[in-house]
Formats: C-alpha cells, structure tokens, sequence
C-alpha cells in the first residue's frame, strides 16, 4: 500500500476513535421495529419517527436507541431523552 494511503487510513481510524469530532445535523433512518418499520429523522435538533407513541409523546425507544448508538455525536439537544433527562452516554 502507498505510504500516502496509510497515513490516511491511520488519520480515519484516530478520528473514528475521536468521536466528538463528528456531529450530525441531519439523518434519515429506517428501523425494522418488532412491529412495523419506522422512518426516525433528525433534522437540526429535533427528532421524529413514524411510529405511534411518538406521536403522543414526542419521543420513542427508535429514537432512544439512535441515541444511545450516536451519543456525543449528536447535538447536545438531540441527546435529551424522555426516558432519561441526562444527555445520552455512548456505549
């Protein structure tokens, strides 16, 4: 491999280790649910999901589980669950 190439894949692997580096903004998802299959969107700081209890309590357990995956990459407002008022900690 050329030792270009190497540098940069030793740099993408620091910042996937680094991962406060990376905030997202806005997403798309689909999750396979065990009932149905939702669409969970993020755009800026507020989240939705297709799915019926967030239709009432604007959040769910699709969007907890983005939160718990995506953690400090979220924005700060983004982390903010319903099942826990504490930002989201990453596995």
């Amino acid at each position: 491999m050329n030792s270009s190439l190497i540098g940069k894949v030793e740099k993408a692997n620091r910042y996937a280790r680094e991962l406060d580096r990376i905030s997202f903004q806005q997403l798309a998802v689909t999750f396979n649910g065990d009932n149905d299959t939702h669409t969970v969107t993020l755009d800026a700081e507020s989240w939705h999901c297709t799915c019926h209890f967030f239709e009432s309590w604007n959040s769910c357990v699709h969007v907890l589980a983005l939160q718990k995956i995506l953690g400090v990459m979220l924005p700060e407002p983004a982390q903010v669950s319903i099942f826990n008022t504490q930002p989201a900690v990453p596995a």
